[in-house]
């Protein structure tokens, strides 16, 4: 997991072959003018997703982990906090790993948890389980999905 902010970048971009387009995309983009939903960047290599949730209680969010994509989260409005717990101590499936989605989910709680703000991010890699939603209020958020390397 990494957290950081939108004005310091430049050494993470270097991790991955799309991440420097991912956040050249989240610098430049006005996301008030972008509508909620799917949005492709490089096909299904690289894709955005821009959500509104209600925030939750860390109760009733739930880890989650993927195997195919990496996540760059970035709450646009409102201040998220996500659980994290290392993907290797994760031992409850709630929901078993869904190859089409992408997803498995698990009854573990975090062991850690990260407040994002606006002009903040969090890279979570396939290793790093998440529970993300947490947070009072509305928070619209973008959600990066990066393709892992093969």
């Amino acid at each position: 997991m990494i957290l950081d902010s939108l004005n310091n970048t430049k050494k993470i971009e270097c991790l991955h072959p799309l991440f420097k387009k991912a956040f050249d995309y989240l610098k430049s983009t006005d996301f008030s003018k972008v509508e909620d939903g799917k949005h492709e960047l490089d096909g299904s290599r690289l894709y955005v997703s821009v959500v509104s949730i209600f925030g939750k209680e860390k109760k009733d969010a739930a880890i989650e982990t993927h195997k195919k994509y990496i996540d760059i989260q970035m709450p646009l409005l409102g201040v998220e906090k996500i659980g994290w717990k290392p993907g290797c101590e994760l031992q409850e499936e709630s929901t078993p790993y869904n190859e089409q989605k992408d997803i498995a989910f698990y009854i573990d709680r975090p062991t850690a948890y990260t407040k994002i703000y606006p002009g903040q991010f969090a890279i979570y890699f396939p290793e790093d389980g998440h529970a993300p939603g947490i947070g009072q209020g509305n928070i619209r958020k973008v959600i990066v999905k990066v393709q892992v390397e093969e």
